[in-house]
């Protein structure tokens, strides 16, 4: 951080000054990873702000190298043909993006079949890509680490399947912990013979050894890998949710074991259809639910968390320096997005002071979705006027930003709507309302209206502060005051919006100050 460190904070606030037009974050800017597991092979290429990256592009093929792998030892040979056609496309996209070397990384199937090295000099001669076969613990290690770069604060345990292997790893206070590493991704143990009753007990077996060593009873679990997304996929499709991201989705024990007995006795077709998952993945479903049911049953979490972040997040995570890596990834998000779209970039930190005072002892988790709407709350103004306010929805609840849940992010796409509405009845998304408290409902849409007001008050940088608001709970009174150099921009408009915020406030009585 450039400058001293408390004159910085108090300029900045408690995010910082920042960071990714820093040349450390900016060497990140682009980054490709290849991912080669036993179920899919995939690129992503990540571009944006470093801290919490957008996808430049991002593509997977289903290959199934681990398929008939605990039978011949060695990988599937129509997987082969497939992963190298694919590494090859990848190799030849990367260098028409112009990106630096690719960082490759292959999992439980090459590290564990009898021509996994072999096939890796193959893949080397034919593309060129270096590729590192890591071991159990470090997948642990990366996947945990991708959890980390959405949720810096994660605490309880991450646990990655894969199509070979499933990995446990202990995460807290920002740093991975212990990690263990199994084989039970579902192309390894679907098979075995005696059928779901010999399943059951190898599960037990497995996972009790693993909880010998892992200490998980009772924490919030984060599922990484697709098998758990497409589980949770139908969590939503059997609970008729509505907001379909799958990131930081959460299910309850209860829930999710409705859900597992629910796939028990489903159509699977059916349900693949209506929730849009690939033949290939649908396949392994129920025994990757044979796998969460177990792990429930021994483990108990206090939570289910699902994440989108996992491996190929952690080989980025990996790259970032310590100062980075302790940023909040909403929050750096926000601020790219404002430099990179709104008309007046920097407005936003102005707006979040100006609307500060309606927020008497708010907490900070609050104050940060506060600060990344007042960041945001300019980035759509291209949109037609007639859509600009479910436009402004539709980005914050769906877009690729970590570190918030769902109600986080229903809150903060409601106050955006209302930054350019001034009801929210009517709109395509109220059956989305339903997942927020009504009592939040109301304090999104006064911070829409505080927005909406606020944008009014467009100032110089030397007269930023020439409009403040100041709230009395207690007397129901909302008081603007106004400098003379402020005081024209108070026209009708502006007039009106002040009111319509306190209206939504619940404000009794207003007064505007304006110095002579």
């Amino acid at each position: 951080m450039d400058g001293n460190t408390d004159s910085a904070q108090s300029d900045w606030g408690p995010f910082g000054r920042p960071l990714f037009d820093d040349p450390q974050a900016r060497r990140l800017s682009r980054v490709g990873v290849v991912d080669i597991g036993s179920n899919s092979v995939r690129l992503v290429v990540f571009d944006g702000a470093a801290r919490s990256p957008a996808y430049f592009y991002n593509e997977k093929i289903m290959c199934g190298l681990g398929a008939g792998m605990p039978e011949t030892g060695r990988l599937n040979p129509e997987g082969k043909a497939r992963a190298l056609s694919a590494l090859l496309r990848f190799q030849t996209l990367a260098r028409g993006m112009n990106l630096p070397p690719l960082t490759a990384v292959a999992t439980a199937a090459m590290r564990d079949a009898e021509d996994g090295p072999a096939f890796r000099a193959e893949i080397e001669n034919a593309t060129g890509l270096k590729i590192w076969v890591i071991d159990g613990e470090e997948e642990a290690r990366l996947s945990a680490q991708g959890v980390l770069l959405g949720w810096p604060g994660a605490d309880g345990v991450v646990c990655d399947i894969g199509g070979s292997s499933m990995e446990l790893a202990e995460v807290t206070g920002g740093q991975v912990g212990k990690r263990m590493s199994s084989q039970l991704g579902p192309l390894r143990f679907k098979d075995l013979e005696g059928g779901k009753k010999a399943r059951e007990k190898h599960l037990r077996r497995i996972i009790g050894g693993l909880a010998e060593d892992i200490s998980g009873t009772g924490k919030r679990f984060f599922l990484v890998g697709g098998s758990w997304r497409a589980i949770a996929r139908v969590d939503m499709e059997r609970r008729g949710y509505p907001l379909h991201v799958l990131h930081e989705y959460r299910m309850d024990l209860a829930a999710t074991r409705d859900t597992l007995a629910f796939l028990e006795t489903a159509d699977l077709e059916a349900l693949r259809s209506a929730c849009g998952i690939s033949s290939a993945r649908m396949s392994l479903v129920p025994y990757a639910a044979e796998v969460l049911a177990e792990l429930l049953d021994t483990f108990e979490p206090s939570e289910i968390a699902i994440s989108s972040y996992g491996i190929r997040e952690g080989l980025l995570y990996e790259q970032m320096p310590q100062g980075l890596r302790d940023r909040d990834p909403l929050i750096e998000a926000c601020r790219f997005a404002e430099a990179k779209d709104a008309r007046l970039p920097g407005f936003g930190k102005k707006l979040y002071r100006f609307v500060l005072p309606l927020f008497p002892g708010a907490s900070d988790a609050r104050l940060r979705i506060v600060r990344a709407a007042c960041l945001l709350h300019d980035v759509s103004w291209r949109a037609h006027p007639d859509y600009r306010a479910e436009t402004c929805f539709d980005n914050a609840t769906r877009a690729n930003l970590g570190g918030l849940d769902h109600g986080e992010r229903i809150y903060l796409g409601l106050a955006l709507l209302h930054r350019y509405r001034n009801k929210r009845e009517g709109t395509r998304f109220e059956d989305f309302l339903d997942l927020l408290p009504l009592e939040d409902q109301q304090e999104a849409e006064m911070l829409g209206k505080a927005m909406r007001f606020g944008s009014m008050l467009w100032m110089s940088d030397a007269a930023s502060e020439g409009a403040t608001l100041d709230w009395d709970p207690e007397a129901g009174l909302l008081r603007l005051h106004l400098t003379a150099e402020a005081a024209p921009l108070y026209g009708e408009v502006a007039e009106a919006r002040f009111n319509a915020l306190a209206r939504a406030i619940g404000a009794d009585k207003t007064e505007v100050e304006t110095e002579d």
